[in-house]
């Protein structure tokens, strides 16, 4: 009922008479997930299919992906999935790229099998305690407000196909629950006991601290990113504006002369919005800073490095953007 009354709410999360493609690890998010979107399958006339992804990170990865096909087939859901290499999934980081990835192929592909009926809905088992976990992270890495909006409950990946978390209103003490009162299996990936991997070092050792201080810590936490996305939306409509009237006379540049005379909190979200309007996404709020101070008022001309190969460069009236080896 909880999820009725959202998908009510927000008619465009999971639109009635569409191909929805879940991501189905096996885990008690998921496993909730398909559990929820089946029962109001019929309500909604959703044609459901399930894509699993096999990271090969542990032995039992073969079996999980085998009993997992098995327990869907038995229910007529049609089931795919992927291996990966390690190469692929060397990382955190290169194993969430690697999902989506496949999960977008293979969105286009029901799409392509059926032009009438394409698929627009890739789904994912993210609860409000991921979100949390993600701000955390964020906060510890140094990031401005969008980092702290982050985790969306829905957002466009490529032309007319949606990322959608609709469980982004339970934590995983409620997709327990879930899993537990329909008795569904839960298939336990070992690899989720690596502290080594920074979101399971969040996720048993921080979150459970913050729980036994405030109860429903992780529900909170993430009830702030709500809040901060629609201020950040209306932040970032007002810094476009602002980065028009700004730009220098190509789209890699802007003026320095006229961002001097701003304020110093101004200055950090046109930049930062600028960067990422660049494609330059990972930028922390200290290097904002930094790039604030040094194009202030009175400073020299300088350069500094950004990621992915950027460079930043300014002289007493412009700021510019270019690749390092350009």
């Amino acid at each position: 009922m909880r999820l009725h009354k959202r998908l009510k709410q927000n008619k465009s999360l999971l639109p009635i008479n569409s191909k929805l493609l879940l991501a189905i690890s096996g885990g008690q998010d998921s496993m909730a997930l398909l559990k929820l979107i089946i029962d109001l399958k019929r309500l909604y006339e959703w044609q459901v299919e399930i894509w699993h992804g096999d990271h090969q990170w542990h032995t039992k990865s073969t079996e999980i992906e085998e009993e997992l096909k098995l327990w869907c087939l038995n229910r007529q859901i049609p089931f795919h999935s992927t291996k990966a290499t390690k190469e692929e999934v060397a990382n955190e980081e290169k194993a969430r790229n690697w999902r989506y990835k496949n999960l977008l192929n293979k969105a286009k592909l029901l799409s392509s099998n059926n032009i009438n009926f394409p698929c627009t809905r890739i789904l994912t088992g993210h609860t409000a305690t991921d979100r949390a976990e993600t701000i955390i992270m964020n906060l510890a890495r140094g990031t401005d407000l969008v980092g702290l909006s982050t985790l969306k409950e829905q957002r466009t990946l490529e032309n007319n196909i949606d990322l959608a978390r609709p469980l982004l209103i339970f934590n995983r003490n409620e997709t327990l629950e879930i899993c537990k009162e329909f008795n569904l299996p839960i298939w336990i990936d070992p690899s989720n006991e690596n502290l080594n991997l920074t979101r399971n070092k969040i996720r048993k050792e921080i979150l459970p601290v913050l729980d036994s201080i405030y109860k429903g810590a992780d529900s909170r936490i993430a009830s702030v990113a709500n809040r901060l996305e629609s201020y950040t939306k209306d932040q970032q409509s007002l810094a476009k504006i602002a980065i028009e009237f700004y730009q220098g006379e190509e789209i890699n540049s802007l003026s320095r002369k006229k961002l001097i005379n701003l304020t110093n909190s101004s200055r950090k979200i046109i930049l930062s919005n600028w960067l990422k309007m660049l494609g330059i996404t990972r930028v922390t709020a200290l290097q904002i800073e930094e790039i604030n101070t040094k194009i202030s008022q009175y400073k020299p001309p300088g350069t500094i490095y950004l990621h992915g190969e950027f460079l930043m460069r300014w002289d007493k009236n412009i700021i510019y953007i270019s690749k390092k080896n350009h």
